[in-house]
């Protein structure tokens, strides 16, 4: 009788989990064909891509406010399922794919990269997930969709022209020799951005905190500013910032001219009052006023004042470093530890972030996706440490910042936007632990750390230094 009881709940429960699994996938393709349905895509190509990442169900996991099962509602399981949803969440937002597969030269290098990482490792969905979703598992023919058509979107509308050494099966790409420049612009731009005229007091210049000869920082936790006020968070270099798709930590300016235009009149920074003030010291300069007419025939404005320096900035770019080499086919360019380094790099997804020309610089992430970074941190909580929620004031948007990229690390020190890592080890040891979420033995780290080395790249055809260091 026991026997019988029990293998009438056996029973009962396989025959309960296949009619869970039936519904679930009745349900999967419910929302596929809504989803579907909704679509405004217009190419073969978007068409295909979309069909695929909703038919293996990525919507649940990485858009939010998904529609999704009954099962995501049930006790101890709607935690489960939320934490997992979170957490995919803030790695990677679908919409990011999805939303320009119509205009692919608007997907980032970054989101390109995570999707691609995603199907070369076979990672997602999750097993868990597959268990009860029994259809959304990637086969070879949907892999090979996804895979042709992230390198087709690389080659198409990433790969720098006139570049030897590119490749749309890899995630980095090395920098062009040059990029495309007014040289009358250029030449007023590098005296403007040496310029104390643009503070308030005449102290200070873009140079002061972005110094050419100590790789475009200046090696400060926070950099120092009118009347000697400190800011609050760390000067990003000015070198391969034209390879940025914003500027800033929160980027709250979309160009290198907008970003021109902030320093001027934070108070804190170069203290100035308004573009008439700045002006009214420039027109001073007769030699300049005159050679500045020569270029932009309505003269002084903000607006040609800081096209003039995005202008020159294009120019701070650092070809030809031995990573570039490297890439380039020169083998012998990086040493045996080097190489080793630039293996843990993708191995640990370093180069997801840290992908197109500069290393970085094409999307904004969390800081701390493997652990609570700033909860750790054991200082205060600032105003700078919001990221890009100042500039949104959307919640998914806290402690997100954009990626700084790698070009000429070793000579940028301080690290993060705290400055929180002094040295090169200590950013290494950190972001291993709060973004890829492991802990390398010291020699694995001190191979990361040589490789970084040889991300230093020429300005001017001589290789880049700190005179500080």
């Amino acid at each position: 009788m026991k026997k019988k009881l029990l293998f009438s709940l056996v029973g009962l429960g396989i025959a309960g989990f296949f009619a869970t699994v039936a519904y679930i996938n009745h349900f999967d393709n419910q929302q596929k064909e809504k989803l579907l349905a909704q679509s405004a895509m217009q190419t073969p190509s978007a068409k295909l891509v979309e069909q695929v990442l909703y038919d293996n169900q990525c919507q649940y996991c990485h858009t939010p406010n998904a529609e999704v099962p009954f099962y995501i509602h049930l006790p101890i399981v709607n935690g489960i399922m939320q934490d997992d949803i979170n957490k995919a969440l803030d790695h990677f937002l679908l919409s990011e794919i999805v939303d320009h597969l119509d205009n692919p030269q608007a997907i980032s290098a970054t989101a390109l990269a995570k999707l691609e990482r995603v199907v070369i490792n076979d990672e997602m969905p999750t097993k868990s997930f597959i268990h009860l979703h029994w259809g959304s598992s990637l086969n070879a023919d949907e892999q090979k969709i996804l895979l042709d058509w992230v390198r087709q979107q690389r080659k198409d509308h990433q790969l720098p022209e006139d570049t030897a050494g590119v490749s749309e099966a890899r995630f980095i790409q090395p920098i062009p020799d040059r990029l495309p420049t007014d040289p009358a612009k250029v030449a007023l731009g590098n005296i403007l951005f040496h310029s104390t005229a643009l503070s308030g007091d005449g102290t200070v210049s873009c140079a002061s905190c972005h110094g050419l000869n100590t790789g475009g920082v200046d090696n400060l936790a926070t950099s120092t500013g009118i009347h000697g006020q400190k800011g609050g968070i760390n000067a990003p270099t000015v070198y391969n910032a034209a390879f940025n798709f914003v500027q800033f930590w929160d980027g709250r300016a979309s160009t290198l001219a907008e970003q021109a235009g902030g320093p001027p009149f934070n108070p804190v920074e170069m203290g100035s009052k308004d573009w008439d003030e700045v002006i009214a010291k420039l027109d001073q300069d007769s030699e300049l006023k005159a050679a500045f007419l020569q270029v932009y025939p309505d003269g002084f404005s903000g607006d040609n004042i800081t096209d003039a320096i995005a202008e020159f900035e294009k120019t701070l770019i650092t070809p030809n470093s031995a990573f570039d080499r490297y890439l380039k086919g020169d083998q012998t360019a990086l040493s045996a530890n080097q190489q080793h380094g630039y293996e843990l790099f993708q191995q640990y997804k370093c180069d997801t972030c840290h992908s197109g020309v500069n290393m970085g610089g094409t999307s904004y992430e969390l800081m701390g996706t493997k652990a609570d970074y700033f909860a750790e941190r054991g200082t205060p909580l600032t105003a700078d440490d919001n990221g890009r929620f100042a500039q949104t004031q959307d919640p998914r948007d806290k402690y997100r910042f954009k990626v700084p990229g790698l070009r000429n690390i070793a000579l940028t020190g301080p690290y993060f936007h705290d400055a929180q890592a002094e040295n090169l080890q200590q950013a290494v040891e950190l972001m291993l632990k709060y973004q890829s979420g492991v802990t390398l033995p010291e020699q694995d780290v001190s191979d990361m750390v040589e490789f970084l080395h040889s991300l230093t790249g020429e300005f001017e055809g001589k290789i880049l230094v700190n005179e500080k260091q």
